[in-house]
Order: structure tokens, then C-alpha cells, then sequence
């Protein structure tokens, strides 16, 4: 991979506390890369070192092979879109897109131009008089992303974008984003605790846990190949099963059943997690490792039903898709799972 943006060891202290500790990573020129992780995990921080508006304490960041760490925020040719748009209220949409352009001295003759082809690529030319309080979230978000485009910079920085909006507008969002990514051939950083959205728009994901990268994938390898428990936790639903290796491809759980798992390289003795998501367990009998359940609980959630499961000392979750034979509370059933839909990493 030839990275157009590279950080090499970098790490941030405020005082006493490390936010970020000795990150290497290294983005491709027009991929979709977002940032995933709880609050307070260093993604806001790493966005915040790219753009200029934080120094690293230590380590280096470099942009197209060159290093830019002693550049201004104005000389790295990184647009920046945040949580609350920071419009200017006093300015009208097109002069809040304009304002870039003026910042780097782009004449007036060519800015006009170029504000109007922008708004409308957005579908908000007809908008363009308004000022910011007149418009809905969803066209405050896009007047935002045009703000930070429009003088075409070599990156995009998303901090958590779409977070003020509604769940319908939210994924109408998240299209638009990908699809102007797409068009525009656009390097984009994302930062987002949304797993779902990381999920529906990104090249790949970085999974940050306490300032480091838990994984980095793309979103099936991060989904169906978690490398450890807080992965598997962090994206989507999953069902953790501990128990002991016995050989290369058995792991005997904790309720003394043995099931078959990928060869994993696990030593004879060692405590491991197998992971297991929901839509993987199926009632029809097929896979290799069956166990016997009751169910406690089903849920009703739309396109499918969320059934609660207990196996001896194992509390479980399965997808059942709508259509699918009925299922009841204290219902026992057996439950099966091909060894190919298992993670395992150490307990």
C-alpha cells in the first residue's frame, strides 16, 4: 500500500494523561477510512493533530510523503467538516462557502463561480441567499461539507458529521457522503462512534481502544473476523463463548461441551473466547457444533425477532429472520453454527 497519509509513532500527553500512544497508520490516496471507537478513545484527537489545530508530542505525520507537522492548519489542504457545522450565523450559504476561496486570496470573479457549481452539485443553489438558521440540519450539514470543499483539498476530516441529525436524515447522509467520496475521488477521514455508520461507508476501519488500534480492516474483516474480546463487543452484537483448547481445532466451553472452531494456533490448555454473531446461529441443524437451549425471551424488532437464549450457564442472542418458524418462551431448541462463522482469540 503506497500511503498518501502516514502517521509514524505519534502520541499525544495533556499533562500527565497519554490520549494517543504511539500511532502508525497510514491511509491510501481516496480511500474512505473512518475512526471508530468510545469516547475518549483519541479519535477526535488524531483528526485534530491532521488538521494542524493540535500538535503531536511526539512521532511524525506526513502528507503525500512529506512532512507537515510544522504547517498551519491554512497550508495543509485539509478541509474540516465538524459535529456542530460551525457556520457563521452572520453570513449567508454562499458566503459561508465562499469563505475559504477569500482566506486564500482566490478573486472574487472566480469565487462567484465556483460557489454557485458547488451549491448546486449539493442541490442547494436555490439556497444560497439563506443564512444558516433558515435551514433545516440536513442542509446545514451539506452547506458544511460544500464549505469545506469547495477549494478542492487534497483531504476531507469528518468529525462525527451527522450526529445531530435524525436517524432518517442520518442515512440519507451517509449515502450522499459516500457517493460524493466516490465521484470526487475524494481521501477521507471519518471519525465516528457509530458502528453502523462506520459499517455503511467506509474503505476501512480503524477500531480505536484507549488511543491505540484494536484492528483495522475493512468493515467484513473487523465484523466477521474480530481479533480480540473488545472488538467483538465494540462492532455489532456478538455471543462470547469461553472455554479451554483442547486441540488445534477444539475448544471444550465452560459447560462442558466441545465445539469445532478454525484452527486458531492456540496452544493445548490455553483460555480462549470463541465469538459467534447472533445471525450466525441457526435452528435448522446444519453446522458442525450444536448446543441445547431454552428460550427466555423473544423480541420483536421489526424485519426480525431478537430471541434470548439460555444454554446451561451460557446466555445467548440469535437473529431470527420474519417468515421463519414461530418461536416461544421456554421453548427448547437446538442451536447450531459452522466452525467457519467462529472467531477466537485469547480470553
Amino acid at each position: 500500500m503506497t500511503a498518501f497519509i502516514e502517521l509514524r509513532d505519534v502520541s499525544k500527553t495533556f499533562g500527565q494523561v497519554t490520549v494517543v500512544e504511539g500511532l502508525n497508520l497510514e491511509v491510501r490516496k481516496g480511500e474512505f477510512l473512518s475512526l471508530l471507537g468510545p469516547s475518549g478513545s483519541g479519535k477526535t484527537t488524531i483528526l485534530m493533530m491532521l488538521a494542524g489545530f493540535e500538535g503531536a508530542t511526539s512521532g511524525d505525520i506526513l502528507l503525500d510523503g512529506e512532512k507537515i507537522d510544522h504547517l498551519p492548519p491554512y497550508r495543509r489542504g485539509m478541509g474540516v467538516v465538524f459535529q456542530n457545522y460551525a457556520l457563521f450565523p452572520h453570513m449567508s450559504v454562499a458566503e459561508n462557502v465562499a469563505f475559504p476561496l477569500e482566506m486564500r486570496g482566490v478573486p472574487k470573479s472566480e469565487t462567484r463561480p465556483r460557489v454557485k457549481a458547488a451549491l448546486d452539485r449539493v442541490q442547494l443553489g436555490h439556497l444560497a441567499d439563506r443564512r444558516p438558521d433558515q435551514l433545516s440540519g440536513g442542509q446545514q450539514q451539506r452547506v458544511a461539507l460544500t464549505r469545506a470543499l469547495v477549494y478542492e483539498p487534497k483531504v476531507i476530516l469528518m468529525d462525527e458529521p451527522l450526529g445531530a441529525l435524525d436517524k432518517k436524515l442520518r442515512e440519507e447522509m451517509q449515502l450522499e457522503i459516500r457517493e460524493l467520496h466516490r465521484r470526487l475521488g475524494l481521501t477521507i477521514i471519518f471519525v465516528t462512534h457509530d458502528q453502523s455508520e462506520a459499517l455503511t461507508m467506509s474503505d476501512r476501519i480503524a477500531i480505536f481502544d484507549a488511543g491505540k488500534i484494536a484492528q483495522i480492516g475493512t468493515a467484513g474483516e473487523v465484523y466477521d473476523r474480530p481479533q480480540n474480546r473488545f472488538v467483538a463487543e465494540f462492532i455489532g452484537e456478538t455471543n462470547l463463548l469461553d472455554g479451554v483448547v483442547k486441540e488445534p481445532a477444539a475448544v471444550e466451553l465452560a459447560i462442558a461441551t466441545t465445539i469445532v472452531a478454525p484452527d486458531h494456533g492456540y496452544a493445548a490448555g490455553s483460555r480462549v473466547s470463541v465469538s459467534i454473531r447472533p445471525e450466525r446461529l441457526r435452528f435448522d441443524g446444519s453446522g458442525e457444533n450444536r448446543l441445547e437451549a431454552t428460550i427466555s425471551d423473544v423480541v420483536y424488532q421489526g424485519d426480525h425477532l431478537r430471541l434470548h437464549l439460555d444454554a446451561g450457564t451460557l446466555s445467548l442472542v440469535a437473529r431470527l429472520e420474519r417468515g421463519a418458524a414461530e418461536r416461544h418462551p421456554g421453548e427448547t431448541v437446538t442451536l447450531s453454527f459452522a466452525a467457519a462463522d467462529c472467531s477466537v482469540f485469547p480470553a
